[in-house]
């Protein structure tokens, strides 16, 4: 990770930090409403895990077929190129009603579009110029920290995650945690660690003090350590290294949120540095991660105060975690992108 460019730094406080939910007894956010019924589920027909993920996840979580579009993808390569990303989100945009709000791309690879993350290029297209220049800005997310709980017909995106997984018996076990975490309402604790990794903490100075938030009744401990370890109640775990130790000793609660912040945790199979799926092996149910070299930008890696605050307040992970990212050109949204243990109703109970 490169050192931190103090201009973008500012930039963020300047902006992000203004339009941060202070973390009250209650967050205030808006009444989040994203359901099953309007998820799409994007398939790789060429990819025989790619099928067999769709199904359990649409049979878990009770999509109809018109929510299911199957299109063609290389499962040879972890990229695919500006022209096949168009085509891909041509069929997208035929095949789906404007009822559709978010997508589940049930994949693990091809992750990126060059050097920009598969999940933007679904929700918000290629963007040139990136790949050349990776120590600028990326462009702002329009669903940074928005008041919105209808992304498509407010702002014409689909936010997008990827069900990312090593085989499918790890595919099962994180659908099953998204499907658990549904109005669960766990009494969990969110950490937030300080490593002695200066430039991966770069947004150390954006983690919650620690406090006890009495409804949804949660605790928040802020830590200066570079591990955390014999942990049971985890619903978030942010940090920042480029390998996290420990994890076996964790054990987190359906629907936790985990992410380090590093350059190439988005690789998710090929990394020379921790893959964030590692989180959702370790039991978590959705991550984040960059593809690229995004330097210490804290703008491309999620605002631990916006994603605990939306999440709070009902919106599931992939509202939460895309709310969270004011730059998410080069990274990578993976996990249950339904998994919402603060939504008041269930429809699965």
């Amino acid at each position: 990770m490169r050192v931190l460019l103090a201009l973008g730094l500012a930039l963020f406080n300047a902006v992000a930090l203004a339009a941060t939910p202070k973390l009250q007894a209650k967050p205030a956010a808006p009444a989040y409403q994203l359901g099953p019924e309007q998820l799409g589920l994007v398939v790789n027909k060429n990819d025989p895990q790619s099928l067999e993920i769709a199904a359990y996840y649409a049979d878990q979580h009770h999509l109809t077929p018109e929510q299911i579009l199957e299109i063609s993808l290389p499962t040879d390569r972890v990229w695919i190129t500006e022209g096949e990303l168009e085509q891909v989100k041509a069929q997208i945009d035929a095949h789906f009603s404007p009822q559709i709000q978010a997508l589940a791309l049930a994949w693990s690879k091809p992750y990126r579009v060059n050097c920009i993350g598969m999940t933007y290029g679904i929700t918000l297209g290629y963007i040139e110029g990136i790949c050349s220049n990776l120590g600028q800005p990326t462009p702002a997310s329009p669903y940074f920290n928005h008041a919105t709980t209808q992304p498509f017909t407010d702002l014409g995106i689909r936010p997008s995650m990827m069900l990312a997984a090593q085989d499918m018996s790890s595919a099962k076990k994180l659908i099953d945690r998204g499907v658990q975490a549904w109005g669960n309402q766990p009494k969990a604790t969110a950490y937030f660690l300080t490593t002695t990794d200066q430039a991966r903490s770069s947004r150390a100075a954006l983690f919650p003090p620690s406090q006890i938030v009495k409804k949804p009744a949660i605790k928040i401990e802020n830590i200066h350590a570079n591990t955390l370890k014999d942990k049971s109640d985890i619903l978030i775990y942010q940090t920042g290294l480029a390998n996290v130790a420990d994890l076996a000793t964790l054990r987190f609660v359906p629907g936790a949120l985990a992410d380090h912040l590093t350059s190439f945790g988005g690789m998710l199979t090929d990394s020379g540095q921790m893959s964030s799926m590692q989180w959702l092996e370790s039991g978590a149910t959705a991550s984040y991660g960059t593809v690229s070299e995004p330097y210490s930008y804290p703008q491309k890696f999620p605002h631990p105060q916006v994603l605990l605050a939306h999440y709070l307040s009902g919106a599931t992970a992939v509202e939460a975690y895309w709310k969270s990212v004011a730059w998410p050109a080069q990274g990578v949204f993976i996990g249950d992108p339904l998994a919402a243990p603060y939504r008041s109703l269930s429809p699965f109970k």
